[in-house]
């Protein structure tokens, strides 16, 4: 890059910065191949907006100010007319903010049109009103996150009839992912290409400080998952657990704690395509009447592919590690090896054999009772992300995912085993009174 540098002329110089090959990051670049639509999915401040508007003026855009581009009509299309001004236009990294001077567009309020040097023109559409989007035609089109459409389906359905001009009319997309019906199909299509990045790939370019409070607040959490590592995560159709259950779960200290226990859901094999050996640590605060009780989500120590004897002892470290009172495990698959195992490890520690008798749903419904009271928490900086993976999975017909569900498993086994269990009958006195 110095060599490049010094290279230069001054007038090279001056066009530097609108060369954006230069200094663009690789999600910022328009994939090799054929295909019709580019998803750029990325976290808060990945540079998104403005990967979207230097692609619109490489379609416009000829060798010198007034040659013609492979573009001449361009879509805009955000959910509404004023981000799509406010951002794709007008905004920091926005089409005039991009455009050298010489090539510069000129806006017209009245037609809601950008008119460059060169005769191209983008209009400004709002996902609010698909019907708008009749009529008009296009050869390029830009979508601004479009995951929070509300009518996405429509309007994407309308862009791609307008897509009709040129030989190889292509749109790219930029937005945050969500859950989302329309973005998950267009994911799923063949003709379309996608780049990701998480916020920090754009730190350099962000204020200062500016991660790190996103990340004390966020960490670990689902929304930053979305918002700040740009992942797509989905959810169930009729999940017993949301996204916005999870994220009002969170606790930033613990309480003392009455009790605490590790549950272990282990697997049948061993090896890296096995079921992975659930174990979950959970405590509870227990004073007062039994509808005040409080169960908090410590630690996700879940091992994959471990033998008996690795899996056993991480649920001995786990419960060192924490103070455990006792150890819950579910014995289906294991029969009494479960407990010899924990008990030839560690004899000092009790261990409570469980039989799951009941389908996975039906235990896992009370427990998730629970969390729509307010009654489960989950500690803040705990990595329970693939946990969480798993709770937003299981639905009232079943696991939506891969494999077992063996985190969830074991959590609900801690939490039944703090919370819901019947408490124990009082003992039988040694000695009676006649």
């Amino acid at each position: 890059m110095r060599a490049t540098l010094a290279a230069l002329t001054d007038h090279e110089v001056q066009g530097l910065p609108y060369l954006f090959e230069f200094w663009a990051h690789p999600h910022q670049l328009p994939p090799q191949g054929d295909w019709r639509t580019w998803v750029i999915l990325g976290g808060r401040g990945a540079g998104k907006t403005r990967a979207g508007a230097e692609w619109v003026r490489a379609q416009v855009e000829g060798p010198r100010p007034r040659d013609p581009g492979r573009a001449r009509r361009v879509a805009l299309l955000a959910e509404t007319l004023d981000q799509a001004r406010e951002v794709m236009i007008f905004g920091a990294s926005g089409l005039m903010a991009c455009s050298p001077p010489d090539r510069r567009p000129t806006w017209h309020a009245t037609r809601r049109l950008l008119e460059w040097p060169n005769g191209a023109v983008a209009q400004i559409f709002s996902a609010h009103e698909p019907e708008s989007l009749r009529g008009p035609q296009f050869d390029a089109a830009w979508a601004d996150e479009l995951a929070k459409w509300k009518k996405a389906e429509a309007a994407w359905d309308q862009l791609q009839f307008a897509l009709r001009l040129g030989d190889d009319p292509r749109c790219v997309v930029t937005t945050t992912p969500r859950d989302a019906p329309a973005l998950t199909a267009l994911l799923g299509r063949e003709g379309t290409a996608q780049t990701h990045a998480p916020t920090t790939a754009n730190r350099a370019f962000l204020a200062r400080g500016f991660m790190e409070e996103m990340q004390a607040r966020f960490a670990n959490t689902r929304l930053g998952r979305q918002e700040l590592e740009g992942l797509l995560l989905d959810a169930a159709d009729g999940a017993l657990w949301t996204a916005r259950t999870l994220d009002h779960a969170r606790a930033r200290w613990l309480p003392r704690l009455d009790r605490i226990v590790v549950a272990v859901d282990p697997a049948v094999s061993t090896g890296k395509a096995s079921d992975a050996t659930g174990i979950v640590v959970v405590g509870a605060t227990t004073q007062g009447p039994r509808g005040d009780w409080m169960a908090y989500v410590i630690e996700d120590a879940t091992v994959q592919g471990a033998s008996p004897d690795s899996w056993g002892r991480a649920v001995i470290e786990a419960a060192r590690r924490h103070g455990a009172s006792r150890i819950i495990a579910e014995v289906n698959q294991g029969g009494a090896m479960v407990g010899t195992i924990l008990r030839s490890i560690d004899p000092n520690l009790a261990v409570t054999c469980v039989h799951a008798r009941e389908g996975k749903v039906i235990r896992a419904e009370p427990v998730a009772a629970l969390y729509e009271q307010g009654r489960v928490r989950h500690l803040h900086g705990a990595d329970l992300r693939k946990l969480e993976d798993q709770m937003l999975r299981m639905s009232v017909t079943g696991y939506r995912g891969r494999g077992s569900p063996d985190r969830l498993d074991a959590l609900v086994w801690a939490v039944h085993d703090l919370i819901l269990a019947p408490p124990a009958p009082p003992a039988e006195p040694r000695f009676r009174l006649v």
